[in-house]
């Protein structure tokens, strides 16, 4: 692959993406030792993950685009299966981190499920 020199702008509008996403990124990282409880820091960092992401992949899609002067969108796959992931894996340490609270009795919602017992003993009244 030969090296094109892009004009200018493209240039600018790339850095430009790249570093807002390094930037919303960078904030998400540090909303982990702002926040206080476990499940407002597993949620804020994985929505602001993926924006940051998101912003990331375009400049990407933008930049090889106008490299080879024809569309590539390759790159947009990793932000579908980054976006598909994080809230499903978010979904699953969510609902293990309750289902621990609520075996050691913190004060947790209650589970909707009749499957589980909130009880940690065994005795529902």
């Amino acid at each position: 692959m030969t090296e094109i020199a892009l004009p200018i702008w493209v240039q600018i509008v790339v850095s430009v993406l790249v570093l807002a996403g390094c930037l919303i990124t960078l904030i998400g990282a540090l909303s982990l030792f702002r926040l206080p409880s476990y499940y407002e820091r597993v949620h804020t960092p994985s929505i602001i993950a993926c924006a940051g992401c998101w912003l990331i992949v375009w400049s990407s899609v933008f930049y090889f685009s106008l490299q080879t002067h024809k569309p590539s969108f390759h790159t947009l796959l990793i932000a579908v299966l980054l976006s598909v992931a994080v809230p499903i894996t978010n979904i699953f340490l969510m609902r293990a981190a309750l289902f621990r609270d609520r075996r050691m009795g913190k004060d947790v919602p209650p589970s909707l499920s009749r499957i589980v017992s909130a009880n940690p003993e065994g005795n529902d009244a």
